[in-house]
């Protein structure tokens, strides 16, 4: 009864342990059950690493040597161990054994035989793993424990020096031995050495992907191993953090973004992405070349400047000056007049010839009813020159006074001019002096003479 309270003493504490702490993030929890062997030769004196009281002999002559092995065929040892960080890690060993063979007595040749002692070890021990995340994993440690044979029990110190050697992430082999000092003469230094399968569990994986939290780059959402547990929605091979399109598939020269026509500009910044087109109109074509995109190109097919939203600048009236540039786009003219027609010599000539005619009330600015058919013919003339400008002069003879003179040769220019503007003429374009009689073209002397000199000249305006 005493012995199976001590197992399950045990048992007890080995399991209690695995509830202390958290788990950790990356399977920090291992559980070993296996097999153990207690081997006691030589028992000697009881001081550390005694041999049998032969001077030749240590307690490792006969450290393989199995005739001095108690072994139970059962499961006999389990461990929990905890990862704690840096390669260290805690563990908690219960295990039971019968003891058939326990030691040499000192001047016989054959071990001291036992007569099915009871054994039952609980021991705590600190590892360190020399290499982390390999398939072949060795390690040392240190702890103590207590160690009862039969009735009598006593704390030990112990050594260990043990391998894993992982088959899959979670399930290895463990093969283990560990020196077990005994602080009591009555329990002898001993050996246990112990193999068994182990499974490493505890591990957290929040979102599910198979990829432990510890090493998942997005632990909450659940993505593939190739991008260290991120996800590629769209199945591009361009996870969702580096990709521009996540939702849609495309190239890795577009950061994971489609270009649905193939003309080298990712559909998102293409502007016809159904049309193949230029780069450096946003992926719309120009089938004619003049750097308007056909959707905005009046005229798709002839180039033209964008001002004119791709269509060639026309030259209505033929004249050689563009219709932007022409100030008579109607009317064909000269270049060098900006498109309209020059006042020519003749031209000038047959408006003053016409402007002579015009008739006044005797002493009065008032145009005579009978000059109105040739004003329409000056007015024909101007209005063929829409961009000249023109000054109306009125002129007298000498025959009355100077200042009367010269009013009624104003008011003469300025009663011509108010007639063309009413008549269609921009005011803008005509202005009106007076001269009296100061440009006279004949002699005032004879009646024929200053009926010359009482006339209206319309000039070009300098």
């Amino acid at each position: 009864m005493k012995n199976l309270s001590r197992l399950l003493f045990a048992m007890l504490l080995v399991l209690g342990y695995s509830n202390v702490n958290a788990q950790d993030k990356n399977n920090p929890w291992q559980i070993t059950i296996g097999v153990n062997a207690v081997d006691a030769f030589p028992s000697g004196d009881g001081a550390l690493f005694t041999g049998n009281g032969e001077a030749s002999e240590t307690i490792f002559s006969k450290f393989v040597d199995t005739d001095n092995y108690n072994i139970l065929p059962s499961l006999t040892t389990i461990s929990v161990s905890k990862y704690l960080s840096d390669g260290f890690s805690f563990g908690v060993t219960g295990s039971i054994n019968k003891i058939e063979s326990w030691g040499e007595v000192p001047g016989t040749p054959d071990a001291a035989e036992a007569d099915d002692l009871s054994y039952y070890g609980v021991d705590g021990t600190i590892k360190y793993n020399f290499l982390e995340d390999t398939t072949f994993d060795p390690y040392i440690g240190v702890g103590g424990g207590y160690t009862w044979v039969d009735e009598v029990g006593a704390g030990t110190l112990n050594g260990t020096l043990g391998f894993n050697v992982w088959f899959s992430e979670n399930i290895g082999l463990t093969l283990q031995t560990s020196y077990k000092h005994a602080f009591e003469d009555y329990l002898d230094t001993h050996f246990q050495h112990s193999a068994g399968i182990s499974i490493k569990f505890g591990g957290t994986d929040t979102d599910g992907d198979g990829i432990y939290d510890k090493d998942d780059a997005c632990p909450d959402v659940a993505g593939l191993e190739a991008f260290n547990g991120c996800p590629d929605s769209d199945g591009d091979g361009i996870e969702d953090s580096k990709d521009d399109c996540p939702n849609e598939a495309g190239a890795a020269e577009f950061n994971g973004c489609p270009d649905s026509d193939g003309d080298g500009v990712a559909d998102k910044n293409d502007n016809c992405p159904s049309v193949a087109g230029l780069k450096s109109l946003a992926g719309c074509p120009d089938a004619d070349g003049d750097g308007v995109t056909d959707g905005d190109d009046s005229c798709p097919n002839t180039a033209g400047p964008a001002a004119n939203k791709g269509c060639p600048w026309p030259d209505t009236d033929g004249d050689g000056v563009l219709d932007k540039d022409d100030k008579c786009p109607d009317v064909k003219g000269t270049v060098a007049n900006n498109g309209c027609p020059e006042v020519t010599e003749e031209v000038q000539k047959t408006l003053n010839e016409y402007a002579k005619t015009i008739l006044f009330d005797t002493g009065k600015s008032t145009i005579k009813s009978q000059s109105e058919e040739v004003l329409k013919d000056i007015i024909g003339i101007l209005n063929e020159y829409p961009t000249a400008k023109f000054t109306v002069e009125g002129h007298t003879d000498s025959v009355g006074s100077e200042k009367l003179n010269q009013s009624l040769s104003e008011a003469r220019a300025l009663s011509v001019k108010d007639y063309l503007v009413k008549n269609g003429v921009d005011e803008f374009r005509l202005s009106a002096l007076g001269y009296g009689e100061s440009k006279p073209i004949d002699t005032n002397k004879t009646r024929a003479g200053r009926a010359n000199n009482r006339r209206v000249e319309i000039n070009l305006a300098k």
